[in-house]
């Protein structure tokens, strides 16, 4: 039996990020600190900064494996996503949100927005 990525057991994000980042209220550097914290401490910070850890790449010979392995990736990045979302206000939700987006290409979006 597989064990349960730790990622998967928060039901509210907002229990460890309580900032929500506003357009204009001067807390978006500690609000990245604490999201970065958060997703390292949950070993997924390759979601929103592909370069501080490899984004996992199937290498097995099995393709149910291949095919669980980038199902859990997706999976995960789904919920970095909602996290992003649900620490957010409105007005950066509607501005950010696109369909079919990444959580890296949320976190750039929000980057971009502030820098």
């Amino acid at each position: 039996m597989a064990s349960l990525h730790p990622t998967v057991t928060i039901t509210n994000i907002r229990n460890f990020i309580s900032i929500i980042l506003e357009i204009d209220g001067g807390q978006y550097t500690s609000w990245v600190e604490l999201f970065k914290i958060h997703c390292r401490g949950h070993d997924v910070i390759q979601h929103i900064l592909p370069e501080e850890g490899p984004t996992p790449k199937p290498t097995t010979e099995k393709n149910k494996e291949k095919a669980n392995a980038m199902t859990l990736y997706k999976r995960l990045d789904s919920i970095i996503l909602q996290w992003i979302y649900s620490t957010i206000s409105k007005y950066l939700l509607i501005t950010i949100l696109k369909p079919d987006s990444t959580a890296a290409q949320a976190w750039k979006s929000l980057e971009n927005i502030f820098y």
